[in-house]
């Protein structure tokens, strides 16, 4: 069994992504506590993510409100564990954990080689609106882990070794595995360059690599060699957050440069009417002065 508590620092981000998957298809409503209809998933997505926004309203002083964690049993835990015992475990580690009297949804996913399980809550209580103390999560999370093997007599000495997820050829549901990964890595905030981020992905056996105008997402045997069909980046509807940005950027210094050329195009406009401007004036002062002197010449003649 393997418990990761994310780093996510927006609860409506960690929210709809878990919705979107359920939307996809690719993953299901499978749990909820202490809230305040009994059933939540009767109700539209806006309804639960009130509920969670509403604690959040009480202490707006807080950065850091959301509670993201996903619960990953091993294809053998999950046969010896069906879901009705995985909801009482996870009832009881939010309880470890000090979280058991909070709200929280947690959704069933199926867009990995396995099940696994995300649970979404805020770190706000819902009752003081203090932020809820998270000192040691991980460790606790460990000690739950190990009590939970104990429990049920589950043996991890081999898929411990085999901890670090790597997409290879025999991997399924790839796309969304790939968006998957792309979201928990967006949610790091020590990943905050290209440079992290692409050795990130590596860890992974994944690379994006430019092709054209755009770039190409492909899966490697972790030397370099392509083995599954590359997969545009503008696919994905889940993108990494630094290429997006770039993006962004480059998009915005275009329409500075637009900008600029307008400007100086107008400049010039201008330049050039007040230049027909003066030429305007100046031939009327000429037709004038024509006129005076031939009203003079006329006049010294008597006509």
């Amino acid at each position: 069994m393997v418990i990761v508590i994310h780093q996510t620092s927006s609860t409506e981000n960690a929210f709809l992504y878990n919705e979107k998957k359920v939307e996809q298809k690719i993953a299901s409503y499978f749990h909820g506590r202490n809230t305040k209809a009994i059933n939540p998933f009767f109700y539209d997505k806006n309804h639960r993510l009130k509920e969670l926004i509403d604690i959040e309203k009480l202490n707006p002083r807080v950065k850091n409100k959301c509670l993201h964690i996903s619960v990953n049993p091993s294809t053998d835990d999950y046969l010896k564990l069906n879901d009705q015992i995985i909801r009482s475990e996870i009832d009881q580690f939010m309880q470890h954990m000090g979280y058991g009297d909070q709200t929280y949804f947690v959704y069933k996913h199926k867009d990995l080689e396995r099940m696994h399980f995300h649970i979404v809550s805020t770190r706000i209580d819902k009752l003081s609106g203090k932020k809820i103390k998270d000192n040691h999560e991980r460790q606790k999370a460990q000690n739950f882990i190990k009590e939970l093997e104990l429990r049920h007599q589950l043996d991890n000495c081999k898929r411990r070794e085999k901890t670090v997820f790597k997409f290879s050829a025999q991997s399924r549901n790839i796309k969304q595995s790939l968006e998957s990964l792309f979201f928990h890595i967006n949610q790091l905030k020590e990943v905050n360059s290209k440079v992290l981020y692409n050795e990130t992905l590596r860890l992974f056996n994944v690379e994006i690599r430019k092709s054209g105008r755009g770039h190409l997402v492909v899966v490697t045997d972790g030397n370099g060699k392509v083995i599954r069909y590359p997969i545009r980046l503008s696919k994905f509807k889940e993108q990494p957050q630094l290429w997006i940005q770039d993006k962004k950027e480059a998009e915005r210094q275009k329409i500075i440069s637009c900008n600029n050329s307008f400007n100086n195009h107008r400049l010039f406009t201008d330049f050039l009417k007040e230049l027909n401007w003066q030429i305007r004036c100046q031939e009327l002062r000429n037709n004038k002065v024509k006129q005076l002197k031939t009203r003079k010449k006329k006049r010294k003649l008597g006509l």
